[in-house]
């Protein structure tokens, strides 16, 4: 059992994010706190957090409840400013915010979608149990670990040129798909079939091309992460048959990563833009770092089409990293990942803006949806789903730590509701970088996970300090409340064996 983890300090940010009067936060109910806007001047919607009262009580930093707040300043904001059960403090919105915004009136915001543009999670089910790669668990963490370049900056086998790089950035996953990594059934188990249309290589800057031109087929560092796990519990056993999982036991690998480089500089360049728009359309807002544009403005409209280049750039990553993995289990355990059964269940995007139809005050408005730190989860029957899925809605992919269980959940019609159909992307972090490595040295973490049966192999003993099992929420408690709250319900769960960090 994990110590218990303290109470992380309020972290400070680096532009002013807290209104000028106390926050004033108020219990609903259960699961749901709300900030009223008639409370906090300048606020155009009330702010509404999800979490059980262990969640805010303990973890709920008064920085990102700060940032709920300014969120509900932005022009054209509707419904709620939201905070999910895994928020914590991040650029200009908290991690783990939803906020959508009217596309003809509202804005858009670089800060609404972070810095790893479309850094999502990709969950891969086989018709392996346990008992099968036990002996050769080690192996095949190695071939892992081999076979997907890793760390700051790391460069993989595919290499691009101009008119490949162009052909990710507008074709995304089926770009992947289309060189030989992958299966022609693989873009349809893909968020947006892992294609965002609309994007636009000549809005992206040199600077950010040059970054991108090897970093396909990478995993990158931080919390990024593929993990070999066990299924651990059924909540749902129609929904996870549907969705290929059918036993405890059964094995399943999932791979969390994004944008890299390139989406980073997306970012980086857009941020300088929305500064000088502020100015130009003469929004008064309490923090620079929500720096905005109008959604049909110039400035607005080349972001989207930047942005979208990178979260299609960031969806052939993944494909591209499944294959390799699925190459990886073929050589160890010596038979083609076709008879391994190592189908795609789900991709998900958890930093992204998108063009959705939601219906507000009664009538259905087109939106522009800022999910940052934050998951679409749509309910049954969505046009958007694969046609196998609509039956029972979505699958929502939320990990946990690498010391933790991870989470299959499925979209909820009251979420869509409430939420413009999000809900939370992980368990959230409990501590920062700094102080999880003042906690415990990566090599303690090391020992004590293999204790644990749980392989670990990192770039650095650095890195795993810094992503250690403490350093992370109770992933039990916030989806817990994401059940209660009616934005997602559980369908299974998930241990990790061996687990690969950037």
């Amino acid at each position: 059992m994990s110590k218990r983890r303290p109470r992380q300090a309020p972290r400070v940010a680096s532009a002013p994010t807290s209104p000028q009067r106390p926050l004033r936060l108020k219990r609903l109910d259960e699961f749901r706190w709300t900030l009223r806007a008639e409370d906090h001047p300048g606020m155009r919607v009330d702010g509404v957090v999800y979490g059980t009262g262990r969640l805010i009580d303990g973890y709920l930093e008064e920085g990102a409840l700060a940032q709920v707040a300014n969120v509900a300043h932005l022009p054209g904001i509707v419904g709620h400013s939201i905070g999910m059960p895994d928020i914590h403090f991040g650029y200009g919105f908290p991690i783990g915010g939803v906020a959508g915004l009217r596309a003809d009136d509202g804005v858009v915001s670089p800060g609404g979608v972070g810095y790893d543009i479309n850094c999502g999670v990709r969950l891969v089910r086989t018709d392996l149990r346990l008992a099968d790669i036990q002996p050769k668990l080690d192996a095949l963490l190695n071939e892992c670990y081999t076979s997907v370049p890793s760390g700051v900056g790391e460069g993989g086998a595919v290499r691009l040129n101009d008119a490949r790089f162009e052909a990710v950035c507008v074709r995304g996953a089926e770009w992947a798909v289309s060189q030989g990594f992958g299966w022609s059934e693989d873009p349809s188990h893909t968020e947006a079939r892992g294609r965002l249309p609309d994007a636009d290589p000549d809005a992206v800057s040199d600077r950010a091309r040059k970054r991108a031109m090897d970093q396909v087929g990478t995993l990158g560092a931080g919390n990024h992460f593929l993990e070999i796990q066990a299924v651990d519990e059924i909540f749902d056993a129609q929904a996870a048959s549907v969705m290929g999982i059918e036993e405890r036991g059964q094995v399943a690998v999932m791979i969390h990563c994004g944008s890299r480089g390139f989406g980073h500089q997306v970012c980086d360049d857009f941020i300088a833009l929305m500064q000088q728009a502020v100015r130009k359309y003469g929004f008064d807002l309490p923090d620079r770092q929500l720096g905005c544009a109008p959604v049909r403005s110039d400035e607005g409209r080349k972001y989207l089409r930047a942005m979208a280049c990178a979260a299609n750039y960031a969806w052939a990553n993944r494909q591209v990293i499944m294959h390799l993995v699925r190459d990886a289990f073929a050589r160890i355990l010596g038979a083609p990942a076709e008879r391994l059964g190592m189908a795609l269940v789900y991709d998900v995007a958890h930093n992204i803006a998108k063009i959705e139809r939601h219906v507000v005050d009664g009538r259905e408005t087109e939106l522009c949806v800022h999910r940052k730190g934050a998951t679409r989860a749509f309910p049954p029957g969505h046009p958007e789903l694969p046609e196998a899925y609509r039956p029972v809605g979505q699958p929502v992919i939320v990990p946990g730590s690498m010391g933790s269980g991870s989470y299959l959940l499925a979209g909820a019609r009251h979420g869509f509701e409430t939420t413009f159909g999000s809900t939370c992307h992980g368990a959230g972090r409990a501590l920062s970088r700094t102080a999880a490595k003042k906690l415990r040295h990566g090599r303690e973490v090391i020992d004590e996970l293999r204790g644990r049966g749980i392989l670990v192999r990192g770039g650095s003993a650095a890195g795993i300090a810094e992503e250690q099992p403490d350093a992370y929420k109770d992933v039990d408690e916030v989806i817990r409340a994401v059940e209660g709250a009616g934005l997602s319900r559980p369908v299974a769960r998930f241990r990790p064996v061996a687990v690969m960090k950037g």
